[in-house]
């Protein structure tokens, strides 16, 4: 029998995904073209479900890209006109800032502890960069930047546009999508489906931005992308069946608000189990700069080994650290697709600590 996955990316899918296969497979969308009214009417109805459920802001365009990866090299093709100033804690952070860096030397970046949150008035952001780009939820080392930080550093660069990076988050905790123009995630986490799917979201001053950059001639350039979004299709066959997949997610899901405030209950109980273990340290002591949606725990290199071990002898698989801190941690996923039954599992586990 396959072990139970915490592991934050890929990972554990909704129990409903077989039913939702099974009616891909009934409605012939599998075999659906993309230039049909089938798909346009599902792509249509998907981009209507984000605003419903996620809160989107009703001009805001939904575009689908094969990963969150993919959105990076976007960004800074299409949208960045002089420069981007990169704001980070840590792997994944650095990784965008390295991508968009080959691309644009000019590509500047700001390292901050992962245990400081952003100072605002202390940042000097000058005119050569005129894109903010935050890692808002670091999956390596399970932190997060909060919508508070991220309208300050919004107000206080108003001619700047803000791309934040949501990829473990989006879906699992309330993200105020008014307070920037970029936005961007892919499904193989909070949204509980298999990976092979990313989404970008724009603002319609972002859909200017690329209209006025006028970049062209890669497969996924921002204009081309647009042009075929604006007829409710994509510029080159998709992942048809992810998108029905997150379609029916997102059919079925509460309102974010509501798996906001569930995401925050559970984080609150593995907190407390933290906080009162012997054995068990958080990665991010810092509980402002702490993920709500992966739990980093650190510890000696032999433990962390041992609590692994254990726990896949229980079936369950507890994520690897990543990068520097994959022998010292291990990492939690605490997103919305874990039932009740499963949850409870892992802090019976956990309380043995």
């Amino acid at each position: 029998m396959a072990l139970l996955t915490f592991a934050p990316g890929p990972s554990k899918v909704y129990d409903k995904l077989p039913d939702y296969f099974q009616e891909a497979f009934q409605q012939g969308i599998l075999s659906a073209n993309h230039r049909s009214a089938v798909f346009m009417d599902l792509y249509k109805d998907t981009e209507r479900l984000f605003k419903e459920k996620l809160g989107v802001p009703a001009d805001y365009k939904l575009l689908f890209t094969s990963s969150a990866t993919e959105n990076w090299e976007i960004i800074t093709q299409s949208l960045v006109l002089k420069s981007s100033y990169h704001i980070y804690s840590g792997s994944f952070g650095k990784k965008w800032f390295g991508f968009a860096q080959h691309i644009n030397p000019g590509t500047a970046a700001l390292v901050v502890d992962k245990n400081k949150e952003i100072a605002v008035n202390e940042l000097e952001i000058g005119s050569d960069f005129d894109i903010i780009a935050i890692t808002q939820n670091e999956t390596a080392n399970a932190t997060q930047v909060t919508n508070e930080t991220i309208a300050a550093i919004g107000k206080k660069y108003p001619d700047k546009m803000l791309a934040i990076d949501t990829t473990s988050s989006m879906a699992g905790i309330y993200l105020d999508f008014s307070l920037a123009d970029i936005w961007y995630a892919s499904v193989q986490k909070c949204f509980g489906l298999p990976a092979g799917l990313g989404v970008l979201i724009l603002s319609p001053k972002a859909v200017e931005r690329a209209k006025e950059k006028g970049e062209t001639g890669r497969y996924n350039s921002l204009n081309f992308m647009l042009e075929n979004a604006a007829n409710n299709q994509t510029h080159y066959t998709p992942n048809v069946l992810g998108i029905f997949l997150l379609n029916r997610v997102l059919t079925d899901m509460p309102n974010i608000k509501d798996i906001h405030k569930k995401t925050e209950e559970r984080m609150r109980a593995l907190e407390s189990i933290v906080e009162n273990s012997k054995a068990l340290d958080f990665l991010v002591s810092n509980a402002a700069t702490r993920s709500r949606t992966v739990l980093g725990v650190g510890g000696e290199e032999s433990f962390i080994k041992r609590i692994k071990a254990d726990a896949e002898a229980n079936g369950m698989q507890m994520g690897s650290g990543y990068g520097p801190l994959k022998p010292t941690s291990f990492r939690i996923a605490n997103f919305p697709a874990l039932n009740e039954q499963e949850f409870e599992q892992l802090i019976t586990f956990l309380k043995a600590y």
